[in-house]
């Protein structure tokens, strides 16, 4: 069976099993408690050596790390990954929009505000600096979505998925959502999309 070592609160852990239970695929899932540092361990570590969850270990035990690179392996030959090589191509920008603009903003300010141990990190001066990226990059969707139903255009893709885990959750991380209508219609839509999951489920 598909084992997900992961942190069952993290956006990027929640991903991979978003995806899973959209396409039905049975798993394993493993807490890892990156944060009480069991992702540093030797254990741990000798499978990625980055040490940061989710990871990925296929039924062969060959593993993956990284979110996107699992929503890239699954979606491949679904709904959620377009064959045309343009419009796969804008799914792909926003896979890498999400983890070089949203992702250091939203969900680094987000880790700040919800975990204990990150309260020295939670500086006057970072929490100012997040807020402003995260800000902006949301405003980067709200012009997206102001004129497409998706981030990729007209169907629900890895995008959505992508970008939607630490969405759901900006208002939590202290941004003022009213200002994004568009991000928040799209929030809905995303959920209504069949097979949705809660941040909370962990697998079958």
């Amino acid at each position: 069976m598909l084992t997900l070592y992961g942190l069952t609160n993290s956006g990027n852990s929640y991903k991979p099993r978003l995806l899973l239970a959209k396409l039905g695929r049975a798993f394993r899932h493993v807490e890892v408690n990156s944060e009480g540092g069991a992702t540093r361990e030797p254990a741990f570590l000798a499978k990625n050596p980055n040490g940061k969850v989710p990871l990925l270990e296929l039924e062969d035990g060959r593993l993956l790390a990284e979110s996107n690179a699992m929503l890239l392996y699954f979606g491949e030959g679904t709904r959620f990954l377009p064959t045309d090589p343009y419009e796969r191509a804008l799914v792909y920008q926003w896979l890498f929009f999400e983890q070089y603009s949203h992702e250091p903003n939203i969900a680094v300010r987000r880790a700040l505000v919800i975990y204990p141990a990150r309260a020295a990190q939670a500086t006057p001066e970072r929490l100012a600096a997040t807020l402003a990226g995260g800000t902006k990059a949301l405003g980067v969707m709200e012009r997206q979505l102001s004129s497409h139903p998706f981030m990729a255009g007209e169907c629900f893709t890895l995008a959505d998925i992508a970008l939607f885990a630490y969405t759901q959750d900006a208002a939590l991380a202290g941004y003022d959502m009213r200002q994004f209508p568009h991000v928040e219609a799209w929030l809905d839509r995303v959920r209504a999309d069949p097979g949705h999951v809660p941040l909370e489920w962990t697998g079958p």
